[in-house]
C-alpha cells in the first residue's frame, strides 16, 4: 500500500511539469543532429586542412568521415590519416587505438604497415630516461617487431629495426642502473643477476662491455676469482681496446691474477661468445 502512495505522489508532481513542458515552444531536434556531408567532401576538406597546417581541424574531419560513413573506402583512408594526425599532435593513446583498429580491420591493405608503424612510433615517443619505467620501450619493441614480421618488405622496416635497437638499449641501460645500485651497496649477488641478464639478453647493445667489467668487479669482490677471470677473458677477447677491459685487467693484476677462461662449466663459457665478432 505504501508503494502505491509514493508512486501516486510522483505522478502528482510530474504531471504539472509535463503540462508546463507542453506549453513551451517545440524543441528543434535537428539542431542536435550532426550534419552529414558526403564522404569525399569531408575527406578532401580534411586533406586541405592538413596541407594548411590545421592539424586539429583535419583530425576532426577525418574522425567525422569514419563516424558518418563507416566501412566506406573514405572511412578506411580517414582512419589511417586520423592515426597520423593524432600522432602529430602528440595524442599518442588515440593514435595507438586508431592504428590498432585499422590493422585489425584492414590487415591486408597497403596502409596496414604504415598504421602499425605509427603505433610503434607512438610508443617510441613516450620512452623515458633509463632512471624511469621502461614499459614503453617494451611496447615499442613489440609493436615494431610485429611490423618487421608481418610486413618484411615494408619501407618502414629499416627504421623499425633502428627503433627496436634503441629500445633494447634502453632496457639494458635500466638493468645496468639497477645493477650498479646493488654493486654500490655491496649486494653482489643481486648485482651479478642484473649484469648477467644484460650479457645474456642484450649482448648487441652498448652496455655489454660495462656489464662484463662489472661482473669482474662483483665476482672479484666475492672472492670468486675463476668467474672474475673468465668474465675478463670474454671482455678482452671481444673488446680488446675497451677501457672497461683495461680497468678489469688492472683489477685482476692487483690480486696477482689475469684474464683466463678457467672454468668450462661457467655460464659465461656456455654462452659460446668467445671469438664472436662485434
Amino acid at each position: 500500500m505504501a508503494w502505491r502512495l509514493r508512486f501516486g505522489a510522483l505522478i502528482a508532481v510530474a504531471a504539472p511539469l509535463a503540462l508546463a513542458a507542453c506549453g513551451e515552444k517545440d524543441i528543434d531536434l535537428s539542431t542536435y543532429v550532426e550534419d552529414v556531408e558526403p564522404a569525399d567532401v569531408l575527406y578532401n576538406q580534411a586533406l586541405a586542412n592538413l596541407n594548411e597546417g590545421k592539424v586539429t581541424e583535419a583530425s576532426r574531419k577525418f574522425a567525422a568521415v569514419d563516424r558518418q560513413h563507416p566501412y566506406s573506402e573514405y572511412a578506411r583512408k580517414s582512419m589511417v590519416m586520423a592515426t597520423f594526425t593524432n600522432y602529430r599532435q602528440g595524442q599518442y593513446a588515440e593514435a595507438i587505438n586508431s592504428g590498432r583498429r585499422y590493422v585489425q580491420l584492414y590487415p591486408s591493405t597497403p596502409d596496414a604497415a604504415y598504421a602499425q608503424y605509427l603505433v610503434g612510433l607512438s610508443y617510441f615517443r613516450q620512452i623515458r630516461d633509463v632512471t624511469q619505467d621502461q614499459s614503453e620501450s617494451q611496447k615499442t619493441i613489440a609493436a615494431m617487431q610485429e611490423l618487421v614480421e608481418r610486413w618484411p618488405e615494408s619501407e618502414y622496416v629499416e627504421d623499425a629495426q633502428t627503433k627496436i635497437r634503441f629500445a633494447r638499449d634502453q632496457l639494458a641501460g635500466k638493468e645496468m642502473q639497477v645493477g650498479r645500485y646493488y654493486l654500490e651497496r655491496r649486494e653482489y649477488i643481486s648485482s651479478i643477476k642484473r649484469f648477467r641478464f644484460v650479457v645474456e639478453n642484450y649482448s648487441n647493445t652498448r652496455h655489454v662491455e660495462e656489464a662484463l667489467a662489472r661482473l669482474v668487479e662483483a665476482y672479484y669482490a666475492m672472492g670468486l676469482a675463476s668467474e672474475a677471470q673468465t668474465a675478463a677473458a670474454v671482455l678482452g677477447h671481444n673488446y680488446p681496446e675497451s677501457e672497461w677491459y683495461k680497468d678489469s685487467y688492472t683489477l685482476l693484476q692487483s690480486g696477482g691474477l689475469e684474464p683466463r677462461e678457467n672454468n668450462n662449466n661457467s655460464w659465461l663459457s656456455r654462452l659460446n661468445i668467445f671469438g664472436r665478432s662485434t
